[in-house]
């Protein structure tokens, strides 16, 4: 909006701006000055005359003062109006400064170009691109040039910083000198254009220099215009060098042969089109065969202009070539090495090839395999499953998920086939590929996982079976012990409670022997040399299998100690003896031999459970009748047994299992092959700290007290209540204090409620809530010096190894134990310290 506010609509008769009656009040002033001096010119002297024409030349000054400075000004002032009026309709932006760059004037243009309000505002450029420093460098550079070159002006491009462009111009006006004119222009849409064809530019030349073809082009007289950066890097050279119009095309070409085709002898007025293979010369003087499609360009008269050239390098497909032979002879390699079978079959599912992999594998020669069906190398139970996928490779395809079947042969072989479909043209060729993987060793593998899994499960079901009965029968052995107390030995009640007691001993025993199976028995180790266990127990083993049975032990020289529990290896050996006498049925051969075995190499020399290491081999080797296939992997099973009802329990074998794997060993059993009967193998880690004494410094004797009574205060806890009754009565009648607590809570509450000193804490393992441990851990950080005895149904070792405090003083009492043993134990701890 043009600015008014001080300017008048002012009448434009006269161009100089000039009022009449001035202009002849001046000339009248000037011309009556001239006459007087004309007629007084006579009659005055030299001095009045020059005074005179002094006085004339200042009115001549005075009105040229008025005519200059006054009149012109006011003449400039009508000319800016005019301006004023013109860009007040101009549709482009539209700004009128001063020299020093103030505003003066502008149009709506201007204003709505630049966002700014419709009236009162009076900002520049400068003020309205100020925050862009160098948007104020250029617009000073065009106040400049307009400044100084007059009527020309200078134009820049200026991106705002919404993303619209402006393309500013500015020049002064001659006929008024004092003010610059701002023309500005929105040029986004230009810029958007010239931006999108520099891209597509870009672009293209993108695509033609790293086409993996080349390209080039050529004068009329063979000279090169253009070359893609392809075509020069393939002949050696940057891609200006070629492309500068001073090379021929016909300087790189090879003329091997008086055949070789050039460029300009098919360049004839009749051809359009070149196509052929030329040898180029490279710039390290190599060849370069390459395959050329050239197009000739015309123009209206049929004049030739140039060409258009696509190059194709036919170096890299000779490689190419070479490569697919070599391919061909790898994969032929491959093929008849490959460690897995291979075989190729026709639509109908009919072999084709075979490599030796899959022929070893199926036990077939390549003539016997060779148009036979795949089928008919299966069991005939997996032939219909295999047929199944050979229909739905045949539709689809994807890859189809592997087909387990069982191979015919002597030895049961099971295998995974992949099978996949090959897309071909040829008639001949084959339409399967199938992968044959021997999975025999995974299957046995897997099913020996899932025998150990199945024997850790029923392990962990029978000590659990096993800890809930040691409660019971705690009870039971514990109250018959006090009921016993108050009959006399030949009173009938007494033989009465004997005879429970008796069972309840029995029911112990084989309590442990579950104990000893899920390997939660309590294990006194200690290092042992086996030819002494095994010449101390000669005797009974005589004993135990009879006359008409032959024992035979062999000793194998300088054997390696081992650490076990030498009562419980001794029920190892006698199980195991006494399992080859019921096998024998009479007589026969029962042999132990003992050796030392170093396995370096797990499952090369042995079974593959067995890491490598150091170990003592025991085998024990009957006669007998041997173990069915189907019977023998369940042998160590607990209450699995072949014999008739009533003649055994089925615990014997899993009792030797579950103690050679507590100690860390490992046992399998084989049915002989050259002889009849079985082989027990007992793998046991060799001792290498020879430093401890044989006698077995670990155990220490249970001292035996002639006198059980006592005093002290005990605190008992115990959730189960008969077992905490029983206990609780027991040590009262040896003469102790006893608190009572059935969880670890309680007990807390009660030791901290007591008044006087606790002397000995006896606790249960296993409790809910807050167990045995945590309870001892709580109770020794106030009283440290608290003796404690843990009691449980599981072996020491189970709970020992996971505590995260000293257990070197804590003493532990296995269930079920009876009044004698309850007694013997607190007795014991309480006097360690007197």
């Amino acid at each position: 909006m043009v600015d008014r506010k001080t300017r008048q609509p002012r009448n434009r008769r006269f161009s100089v701006g000039l009022d009449a009656r001035q202009l002849a009040a001046a000339f009248f002033l000037v011309a009556a000055l001239i006459v007087v001096s004309a007629l007084l010119g006579q009659e005055l002297g030299p001095l009045n005359i020059i005074i005179l024409s002094a006085m004339v030349v200042v009115a001549m000054g005075l009105g040229l003062w008025y005519l200059i400075f006054h009149g012109l000004r006011r003449a400039a002032s009508g000319n800016l109006e005019l301006l004023l009026e013109v860009i007040s309709t101009s549709p482009e932006g539209r700004l009128i400064t001063t020299k020093d760059g103030l505003f003066v004037a502008s149009n709506r243009a201007y204003l709505k170009l630049l966002g700014l309000p419709a009236r009162g505002s009076r900002k520049t450029l400068n003020d309205v691109l100020s925050d862009d420093p160098e948007a104020i460098r250029q617009i000073g550079q065009i106040l400049k040039a307009a400044v100084y070159d007059r009527s020309s002006g200078l134009r820049t491009d200026i991106q705002m910083k919404g993303g619209r462009w402006l393309s500013i111009l500015a020049h002064s006006i001659e006929a008024i000198p004092e003010n610059i004119i701002w023309y500005v222009t929105e040029t986004t849409r230009q810029h958007r254009q010239e931006e999108d064809e520099r891209i597509e530019r870009e672009k293209l030349s993108e695509y033609f220099n790293n086409a993996p073809v080349g390209f080039y082009s050529l004068d009329a007289e063979g000279k090169i215009l253009f070359v893609n950066r392809i075509f020069a890097e393939w002949l050696g050279y940057h891609q200006d060098e070629l492309a500068n119009d001073v090379m021929n095309f016909s300087d790189l070409i090879v003329q091997n042969s008086d055949g070789q085709l050039t460029f300009m002898e098919d360049l004839t007025e009749a051809g359009q089109l070149f196509e052929g293979e030329v040898d180029l010369l490279r710039r390290d003087s190599t060849i370069l065969p390459v395959h050329i499609t050239q197009t000739i360009v015309r123009d209206d008269a049929g004049n030739i202009l140039g060409s258009r050239s696509v190059v194709r390098e036919l170096l890299q497909e000779q490689e190419w070539r070479e490569r697919v032979a070599s391919a061909e002879l790898h994969f032929r390699r491959f093929f008849e090495a490959a460690p897995i079978g291979i075989v190729l079959l026709d639509i109908e599912g009919v072999v084709i090839e075979g490599n030796p992999a899959f022929r070893v594998l199926t036990e077939t020669v390549l003539n016997s395999a060779v148009g036979s069906h795949v089928t008919e190398l299966v069991q005939f139970e997996d032939q219909p499953h295999l047929q199944h996928k050979l229909d739905a490779a045949s539709v689809s395809s994807s890859a189809s998920t592997p087909i387990e079947v069982k191979l015919k042969g002597g030895a049961e072989r099971a295998a995974n086939l992949y099978i996949s479909a090959i897309a071909s043209s040829e008639e001949n060729a084959g339409r399967f590929l199938v992968h044959v993987v021997d999975t025999s060793i995974q299957r046995n593998l897997e099913v020996q996982f899932a025998q150990s899994q199945k024997m850790q499960a029923v392990g962990q079901l029978a000590g659990g079976i096993a800890h809930d009965f040691n409660n019971l029968l705690t009870a039971m052995i514990g109250f018959c012990d006090l009921l016993m107390l108050k009959h006399q030995v030949g009173d009938p009640s007494y033989s009465d409670i004997n005879q429970i007691k008796q069972n309840a001993n029995r029911a112990a025993g084989l309590v442990r022997q579950l104990l000893a199976f899920s390997r939660q028995q309590t294990l006194r180790p200690e290092v042992t040399d086996l030819t002494d266990v095994l010449a101390e127990l000669s005797n009974l083993l005589r004993r135990l299998i009879g006359e008409t049975i032959q024992l035979k032990i062999t000793h194998a020289r300088d054997l390696w100690l081992v650490k076990v529990d030498r009562g419980q290896f001794e029920q190892v050996i006698i199980n195991l003896a006494v399992n080859g006498r019921d096998a024998m049925s009479g007589d026969g051969n029962l042999t132990f031999e003992t050796e030392n075995l170093t396995i370096t190499e797990r499952g090369k020399e042995h079974h593959e459970l067995i890491p490598p290491g150091d170990y003592i081999l025991v085998k024990v080797a009957d006669t007998g009748t041997g173990i069915p296939d189907d019977v023998i992997e369940k042998i160590f099973e607990p209450f699995f047994t072949t014999k008739k009802v009533g003649e055994g329990t089925g615990l014997g074998l899993s009792t030797v299992y579950g103690i050679i794997k507590q100690t860390g060993g490992f046992i399998f059993a084989e049915n002989n092959k050259e002889k009849p009967g079985t082989t027990f193998l007992l793998f046991l880690p060799r001792y290498v700290d020879t430093s401890e004494a044989l006698s077995g410094e670990d155990t220490q004797p249970l001292q035996v007290h002639r006198d059980l009574t006592g005093t002290g205060t005990i605190l008992l806890v115990e959730d189960e209540d008969p077992v905490r009754l029983f206990a609780a009565r027991a040590l009262q009648n040896k003469g102790y204090d006893v608190l009572q607590a059935d969880c670890g809570e309680t007990a807390l509450e009660v030791a901290a409620e007591h008044d006087g000193e606790i002397d000995l804490l006896i606790t249960d393992v296993v409790m809910p809530n807050m167990d045995g441990p945590t309870l001892v851990k709580n109770v020794l950080a106030k009283e440290p010096d608290m003796k404690v005895i843990f009691v449980s149904g599981y072996a020491e070792d189970a709970f020992r190894k996971d505590l995260d405090y000293d257990v070197s003083k804590i003493d532990f009492l296995p269930k079920p134990f009876s009044l004698k043993e309850i007694a013997n134990k607190v007795k014991e701890v309480m006097s360690r310290d007197q």
